[in-house]
């Protein structure tokens, strides 16, 4: 794929989702259409550095493609991280932001013949949206849909409401957040008891395992160890797809 040139966005709307968490949605004036694959991602060169590579900071996009010039980024404002720092103190409706992207190949197969499980910490959730509501729009044919979410308390869930809405209607598919930090009436702890309790279920007690691939966004030392897993439940390396941040 040739890298994409850049090009000016406009902030149109932003909105807090949660306590550090906010949703900005951009817009692309020279393009009719901005198209992108879910699960890609855009890079933001920021006036935070002289050098150009110490400005750049990508974010996955969390909307799906809709035939518009429009997109939305989800951002958690990280301690002394300059990118977001300026995204949450600078930015505001109508300012002006350039990007380049879409970029990635964290994306979907040409077709879910497989059981998937995305499993995600924090704002690694932005590519599963995507992807989620991709495939319901389009009503592509699949298999089993796991999405297992992991945060640390009720404060920080992301698109809680409205992916236990999407549960509802997107036949197969189900949400599986947990919380590190606190209890409550869902899951509690990390995201791997929650995963290997599903395969470990889907195989039925079998020597053999069932047919499946595996999304990693997140942490660096969520991912690591979630491929270690997997890897240790009988699957092989091709069956895991990664995205790294942090």
């Amino acid at each position: 794929m040739p890298l994409q040139p850049w090009r000016k966005g406009t902030v149109t709307r932003i909105e807090e989702e949660t306590w550090n968490t906010r949703r900005f949605w951009v817009k692309v004036a020279e393009v009719d259409s901005f198209d992108f694959l879910p699960g890609q991602f855009v890079t933001l060169d920021l006036p935070i550095h002289e050098k150009p590579n110490r400005r750049w900071r990508s974010y996955s996009i969390a909307s799906w493609p809709d035939g518009t010039n429009e997109f939305e980024l989800l951002i958690v404002l990280l301690d002394g991280g300059l990118g977001t720092t300026y995204l949450f103190n600078e930015v505001s409706v109508g300012s002006e932001l350039m990007l380049r992207g879409p970029q990635g190949v964290f994306t979907l197969p040409p077709a879910l013949e497989q059981e998937l499980y995305f499993i995600c910490t924090g704002t690694g959730i932005a590519p599963f949206r995507s992807m989620l509501h991709h495939i319901e729009r389009h009503n592509i044919p699949h298999r089993g849909l796991n999405l297992i979410f992991g945060t640390r308390s009720k404060r920080d869930l992301l698109y809680f409401d409205e992916l236990r809405a999407l549960e509802e209607r997107l036949p197969d598919f189900r949400f599986y957040p947990t919380l590190s930090r606190e209890e409550w009436e869902g899951c509690c702890g990390y995201v791997h008891p929650v995963y290997e309790e599903r395969i470990r279920a889907r195989a039925h007690g079998l020597d053999t395992k069932h047919p499946a691939h595996f999304y990693l966004c997140g942490w660096k030392a969520m991912v690591d160890e979630a491929k270690e897993r997997i890897i240790k439940l009988g699957y092989d390396k091709k069956d895991v797809t990664l995205e790294l941040y942090g």
